[in-house]
């Protein structure tokens, strides 16, 4: 491990100050991804910025029914909050399938949206990763694949995003506040990761500097049921395969509204509004269902390693809906 200088920061403000002062350095929070790439040698920062004792440890109720969670609120609080568990059931869902009971005792909202791939050449120095070392080329290309994109992809890059809880948090139609040397801003979650395109080591659209103070979750209607479902390679501790998040608001049999994020299968928490679009106002059927399934699917770009993707979440996506309007998940 790279030597590194250690400052703790005092509020928002100097955090910003600190890691605005120096280009190599890094925010540490609750380092369950961070301390990973320390160790293996992926991250190799002059200074880590510690922003874990900030006061951003608070889940409060917005004007409306919203709530505001705090950028270091741990993931397993903000599973078992009440109000979390109550309103939006998926993101509790989300949030206990990932990781581990000890990890998500220590990761932050934050470090959770800003997760970097879990993809095995950008954690092995020894192998090209553009993501990791830009320019450098993707070994993934006609590699092992068995994890990685089948939408969004780009040559330059065809990670996943690992995260559970952002997934939940993109069919959520979150917003992120961000503070930076220029100052305070909102961005809506379906705009804070990007996809990979000729730049895959830009994970999110931050710029040096920012800092995530909070995510913002708007009010959903009384009607709206929602669900998580993760399909991963053991029972517990793996990232996803495929996973879905939806929430679904079905009125005298009709879709009247619907939310559907995926996650495991693109650089970024995928939100499928074609199939939305497909599903809204139509009869809330298997079948419509499954054509709405399709038609998200259509794009899809798998290759060998990888094509059983398609199928499965397909598949997923269906149960998932089907479950939502009171059939039984095959």
């Amino acid at each position: 491990m790279k030597p590194f200088a250690y400052r703790r920061a005092d509020d928002v403000a100097a955090a910003v100050a600190l890691l605005s002062q120096d280009r190599h350095a890094v925010f540490l929070g609750g380092g369950t991804n961070l301390v990973d790439h320390l160790r293996l040698g992926v991250a190799t920062p002059d200074t880590l910025v510690d922003v874990s004792r900030l006061p951003l440890d608070r889940i409060e109720e917005l004007p409306g029914g919203g709530l505001r969670v705090g950028a270091t609120v741990r993931n397993s609080d903000l599973a078992a909050d009440p109000l979390v568990r109550q309103r939006y059931p998926v993101l509790s869902q989300a949030l206990l399938s990932g990781a581990s009971g000890q990890l998500r005792n220590a990761a932050t909202t934050a470090g959770n949206l800003l997760q970097r791939t879990r993809c095995v050449y950008f954690q092995d120095v020894t192998t090209a990763c553009n993501k990791r070392d830009p320019g450098s080329g993707c070994s993934a290309l006609g590699g092992y694949q068995r994890y990685h994109a089948i939408l969004g992809a780009s040559p330059e890059c065809t990670a996943t995003h690992p995260s559970d809880m952002a997934v939940a948090m993109a069919a959520l139609d979150a917003v992120v506040q961000v503070v930076g040397p220029d100052g305070e801003r909102a961005v809506p979650i379906g705009d804070f990761h990007r996809l990979p395109g000729d730049r895959p080591h830009h994970d999110t659209v931050l710029g040096h500097g920012d800092l995530v103070t909070a995510v913002d979750l708007p009010p959903l209607p009384e009607t709206v049921r929602s669900r998580y479902r993760k399909v991963r390679d053991r029972a517990s501790y793996a990232f996803a395969l495929v996973s879905v998040a939806a929430a679904l608001d079905v009125r005298d049999g009709v879709v009247a509204d619907v939310r559907i994020a995926l996650g495991g299968v693109a650089h970024k928490p995928w939100r499928a509004s074609l199939a939305e679009q497909e599903l809204r106002g139509a009869p809330a059927t298997e079948d419509s269902f499954r054509r709405a399934a399709e038609a998200e699917l259509a794009a899809a770009q798998p290759v060998d390693g990888n094509a059983f993707k398609v199928p499965l979440a397909r598949n997923t996506l269906v149960a998932t809906l089907r479950e939502l309007t009171g059939g039984t998940p095959r």
